[in-house]
């Protein structure tokens, strides 16, 4: 993690960045320049809240909102209108989405006001860095979007906590947020003109989710050519399908990286030497095509990249001021960067990617525990078997496991409700392509815990041969939590030990320190 604070508004915010302040605490600045932009855009918005009767109609700056868009509001209604408004959309339910979330989101949406189109109070978007650097967290419940005007509900929750309403996590659960607030030595603040429509306009939910997931996604990409390696190395394949010049004339970028992951995870294998002159022809598919279905869900989640990062840096506001060179020097434009659809879209298509890297797993845990298919291994990977089950009911997990994330992968975002009396009438569902995906990922990781475990023992029992170095340390790696299968004991422990060093990043690690693994 980096050891200045990210200055928003002036430095891009990546997804690692997102993922440095949501998951390891870095710190937040606004930067000068953005505060600028604030500023300017803000003179703007009260201009227009101020011209009364005389003053154009501006959506959420003197009008109702949806439906109620028409009516005008005074003035002297205008902070009412904003906390109303505030109110009555923080209508979420569900269990609370976790503080690594709820980190993401309050960054993504500080990010957006930053950009300066939106026409808040710089005190709104430094509120917002504030609660990231002093650790509090709004409680949001996780369902209730639509991702229609954005990711109202949940967006509304957050912005609760500012006006001093809603509620903080707490170690020892919700604590009310007027109290937290105070104890940090801050006042709730009032809100003016359009800024409670700017702090609930826009897709921060779904993109906070989405991206993390991604980012969990792309990890599970790397640990799936690692499982897929060690497999082979337990199945006595061949590595000959990864050779460089199949993969040059059929070049799919993630196809030829897979391949080239397990050309170096296989090299220098006493494994793949004692059977070099073998009478097997070529193996199953879940070996022989790892770099073609493992390279299609690294090319899918790429895409995906390509999209979140552009939404992690954009205005989703409604509506947006642009400076014009003519009087009064703005113009106001409603529009609809608030629809989801984009990131819906591809975080559809990225839980079919990911579950596709369980599906083949859990094909090669089969090859593992199947003694038809396993080349000479016990059944079930254990000694005796028979007396005992070995990895039996872990193929099992796997497999449902994988026939759950087939439920998930259904698009979100082909569904569709419209809402406020037919005003929103067309929605992306985009925070429920997030979730899916995000239980997809979870899903994926658990399975390739299995095959690892699968792989490891399949390992222990090719002995005396050994795989090459860079696998022979990951196996180490594996060994020092989870001892040698030689007889049944509940394998939920050594499933569980072996998801955290992959989630911990030390069997990735391992590997690393022998050759590099992208």
């Amino acid at each position: 993690m980096a050891a200045h604070p990210f200055l928003l508004g002036r430095e891009p915010l990546t997804l690692e960045v997102l993922a440095e302040v949501a998951r390891q605490g870095r710190q937040v600045e606004l930067a000068p320049e953005a505060r600028e932009r604030l500023a300017a855009s803000r003179a703007a918005v009260a201009a227009i809240a101020a011209g009364g009767e005389d003053a154009p109609k501006v959506y959420g700056v003197n009008t109702g909102f949806g439906f109620l868009a028409q009516v005008r509001i005074s003035p002297a209604q205008v902070r009412d209108l904003q906390r109303n408004l505030v109110r009555s959309h923080a209508a979420g339910v569900g269990p609370d989405l976790p503080v690594e979330v709820v980190r993401a989101m309050v960054l993504l949406r500080a990010q957006t006001l930053a950009l300066g189109h939106s026409g808040v109070r710089p005190e709104v978007a430094e509120r917002l860095v504030e609660m990231l650097n002093r650790r509090l967290h709004p409680r949001i419940p996780s369902r209730g979007s639509v991702g229609a005007s954005g990711d109202l509900a949940p967006l509304a929750h957050l912005a609760l906590v500012l006006i001093g309403e809603g509620e903080v996590l707490g170690d020892n659960g919700p604590i009310p947020a007027e109290a937290a607030l105070r104890a940090a030595g801050l006042a709730p603040l009032t809100l003016e003109a359009k800024e409670g429509l700017s702090l609930i306009n826009g897709t921060q939910c779904m993109t906070a989710l989405g991206a993390l997931a991604l980012l969990d996604a792309e990890e599970a990409c790397r640990l799936a050519d690692l499982a897929g390696a060690m497999s082979l190395e337990a199945l006595q394949g061949t590595p000959r399908a990864f050779d460089e010049r199949i993969q040059a004339v059929r070049p799919h970028p993630g196809q030829q990286v897979v391949a080239a992951n397990l050309r170096r995870l296989l090299a220098d294998s006493g494994i793949v030497e004692s059977h070099r002159h073998c009478g097997r022809v070529q193996d199953a598919y879940s070996l022989r095509c790892m770099p073609q279905v493992h390279g299609a869900s690294r090319d899918a989640l790429a895409y995906a990249r390509q999209v979140l990062s552009r939404e992690a840096m954009s205005a989703t506001d409604n509506p947006l001021l642009f400076p014009t060179a003519e009087p009064p020097g703005y113009e106001v434009l409603s529009g609809g960067n608030f629809h989801g659809q984009p990131v819906a879209l591809a975080l559809d298509l990225c839980a079919i990617a990911a579950a596709e890297l369980g599906s083949i797993s859990e094909r090669r845990i089969e090859q593992l525990v199947n003694p038809h298919l396993s080349s000479g291994l016990p059944p079930f990977l254990v000694p005796d078997s028979g007396l005992h089950s070995g990895y039996m009911m872990a193929q099992v997990t796997a497999a449902a496991l994988v026939s759950e994330n087939k439920l998930l992968c259904h698009p979100a975002s082909v569904d569709s409700i419209p809402s406020s009396a037919g005003r929103e009438d067309h929605v992306s569902m985009g925070v429920h392509a997030a979730g899916k995906f995000a239980r997809v990922v979870d899903n994926v990781l658990t399975v390739l815990a299995i095959e690892l475990c699968c792989a490891a023992q399949g390992l222990d029992l090719r002995r005396p041969l050994r795989p090459g170095p860079a696998l022979q340390e990951v196996h180490a790696v594996l060994r020092a939590e989870v001892p040698p299968l030689e007889a049944d004991r509940p394998v939920h422990q050594d499933i569980a030990a072996v998801r955290r060093l992959c989630r911990s990043g030390a069997l990735l690690a391992a590997a690393r320190r022998h050759v590099p693994i992208e």
